[in-house]
């Protein structure tokens, strides 16, 4: 059954159609990702679905008795009211019901009503009791409760006019997810939510809620975790596709080639009708006009439709033996220390994610590494060849009012990348911003233009150790990728904090955690395996479910007997594989010993690019191995 329709959908701002002739169904119990780059319309298509805006063109059919709910980027709520009130207010019948009984009971505790208007009040006390146990009862409140601690709200009676805006989005998600309705329609949830808060979501919106979902993200996992299927949002259209984010990218690879395939047939079939008009006379048969009129279709033809791509590079400063020692170091803010004493060194190469709950002292380490907070104890030791690059969780460095050519520009003649010169146009058309857009003024960008904006400035220097505090925040997908892809390839060291799960298994060589009490712990490898080797944690109240694993989609298996030679290797497959495993083993113990660090510091980034090897050569052993064993298992025997 449909919750909502939309049909022939047109969205426009000035000339530009973000929406154009876009129709989409949603029925109960979906949940639908959207995806696509920055400024392609997916916020602007949620708030139409959910009927905060209206379109230009179109209509969108809501089911009648159907509850929506919207969780926007920059909810608004109420000040004066706490954290717990605000969240129990997406129950408006609940809410009706708790008023009424609350205004009863004040009136009768009051002691000067007559025994004709007690008895009436009592009873109608009794009616909005009734009521109240209807919509579901006073249990509600220690639920909410409960959700808001998941959601990383520690005190529900603080007033949401006092909170940051994190914490405001936090409360508005709490809202939307108590009240469970029909169709919920949230925009970027997993913004200002630590991991174990976005995992503890992704379990909730798998087993506990019933409703249609429009779920806008660029977390990967939350996409291929929750959804059901995946909408990309791209040149004004909408495009579906069955399933979560792995499934929707195969589909879209097997789309272009097809694409690209037709528009060669096109450009093919051109280049010869073109060549047989320019031979024709100047008289023609109905039969030749007939073929003129099949060129005229075939020009009039859209080509494919690509998405601008950013394209991320620095200049790269040579490093010398020590890139970053932290040494005993203490980190405190307030008077609360937030790390306790502990020692680290940082070698050319490594990629070191920072993980722990919002409030432990992530972003104050990176501030102290910068210079920006002084140390309680210990010392930081950089390198005499070091050049860092910050990127700030609030990007403070932008500056609102100017436009995006001057943040990011200044005075520049030009900007070196490598041993290429580029124009200060050229670098920001590196970045998607146009020869218009770049005088627009910062201030009145989106989010993830906010966030090209940045990257664009911290590149433009020369670097060899960045530390990033929150780089994902705001990206798209294709952005996202972008920078995975530049940080694989980036000589340098890096440290970013990040809740981007899939971005730290792409990218981390190692972890370090913030494990309570300013404890912190280094870990060799990527997020899912720290996830395998850090020590077990209480699993929070109401979430006992386990999350539902990602599995990797089952290869094609070609049909047909093993010839001898395919025979061979499938028997012979299972030792190399087991050799491999023993050899990754080997590498991770010695890469996890700390003596390493002290004594070969220099071996660390060959070894590190000896283990990524070893673990790309098990899983092409492992993935040949499933296709001949496939293969085997189905051949035809003979009798």
């Amino acid at each position: 059954m449909p919750v909502v329709t939309a049909k022939n959908l047109v969205r426009a701002y000035g000339p530009h159609r973000v929406l154009d002739d876009v129709s989409l169904t949603i029925h109960r119990g979906e949940r639908v990702g959207v995806v696509g780059i920055n400024g392609s319309g997916k916020t602007t298509l949620g708030s139409l679905l959910a009927g905060v805006d209206v379109p230009d063109e179109g209509e969108v059919t809501r089911r009648r008795d159907a509850r929506v709910a919207h969780l926007s980027q920059h909810p608004v709520l109420p000040a004066g009211m706490s954290a717990r009130d605000v969240a129990l207010s997406g129950l408006d019948a609940w809410c009706v019901a708790r008023r009424r009984h609350d205004q009863l009971t004040l009136e009768i505790s009051r002691g000067d009503l007559g025994p004709e208007q007690l008895a009436t009040r009592i009873a109608a006390q009794a009616a909005a009791a009734e009521a109240l146990e209807h919509h579901g009862g006073w249990d509600l409140v220690h639920r909410a409760e409960a959700i808001l601690g998941h959601l990383g709200v520690a005190d529900p009676s603080a007033d949401v006019g006092r909170m940051s805006g994190g914490e405001q989005r936090r409360v508005a998600l709490a809202r939307v997810l108590i009240a469970k309705p029909d169709f919920a329609v949230l925009d970027e949830p997993t913004n200002h939510l630590d991991i174990e808060a976005i995992e503890w979501l992704e379990r909730y919106l798998v087993e506990d809620y019933g409703g249609a979902l429009l779920l806008i993200t660029h977390d990967r996992f939350v996409l291929d975790r929750v959804t059901t299927r995946t909408v990309e949002v791209s040149s004004g259209r909408a495009v579906s596709y069955d399933g979560g984010y792995e499934t929707y990218l195969q589909a879209k690879a097997e789309r272009q080639v097809h694409e690209e395939s037709a528009e060669k047939n096109r450009q093919r079939f051109l280049r010869a009708e073109l060549e047989w008009l320019r031979r024709q006379p100047k008289a023609r048969t109905t039969k030749s006009k007939s073929r003129i009129d099949r060129v005229a279709t075939a020009l009039a033809a859209e080509r494919p439709r690509q998405d601008g791509k950013v394209e991320l590079a620095t200049t790269e400063v040579r490093s010398g033996k020590t890139i970053l020692e932290l040494v005993d170091l203490t980190v405190a803010f307030n008077d609360r220390v937030l790390a306790a004493p502990f020692t680290i060194h940082l070698v050319p190469g490594e990629r070191i994610g920072i993980v722990g709950p919002n409030g432990c002292g992530k972003t104050s380490l990176l501030r102290c590494i910068v210079g920006e907070l002084p140390a309680a104890a210990g010392s930081i030791v950089r390198g005499s060849t070091v050049r860092i690059a910050y990127l700030d969780q609030a990007r403070q460095r932008l500056d609102d009012a100017a436009t995006v050519y001057e943040n990011i520009v200044g005075d520049r003649g030009s900007v070196r990348l490598g041993d290429r010169e580029l124009t200060p146009r050229a670098y920001l058309e590196r970045f998607l911003f146009d020869y218009g857009s770049q005088y627009v003024r910062v201030g009145t960008l989106s989010g993830g233009e906010r966030a090209r904006v940045a990257l664009a400035k911290l590149f433009a220097d020369a670097a060899n150790l960045l530390i990033l505090d929150e780089p994902t925040n705001d990206l798209d997908v294709s952005t996202l990728g972008a920078l995975e892809t530049f940080l694989l390839e980036f000589g340098g060291t890096v440290l970013v904090v990040t809740h981007d799960r899939y971005f730290l298994d792409r990218i981390a060589t190692s972890i370090l955690a913030f494990e309570g009490e300013g404890r912190l712990a280094r870990y060799h490898g990527t997020y899912s395996d720290y996830l395998t080797k850090r020590p077990p944690r209480e699993a929070p109240a109401n979430a006992e479910a386990k999350v539902p694993a990602r599995v990797a989609p089952a290869r094609a298996a070609a049909p047909g007997k093993l010839t001898y030679g395919e025979e061979r290797e499938r028997q012979a497959l299972p030792d190399q594989i087991e050799e491999m495993e023993q050899r990754i083993a080997r590498l991770e113990r010695e890469l996890a010993d700390p003596d390493l660090y002290a004594s070969r510091g220099a071996d660390v980034p060959a070894l590190v690019a000896e283990l990524e090897r070893a673990k790309t050569e098990v899983e092409r052993l492992l993935s040949r191995w499933e296709e001949l064993e496939t293969r085997n298992d189905r051949a035809p025997t003979r009798t």
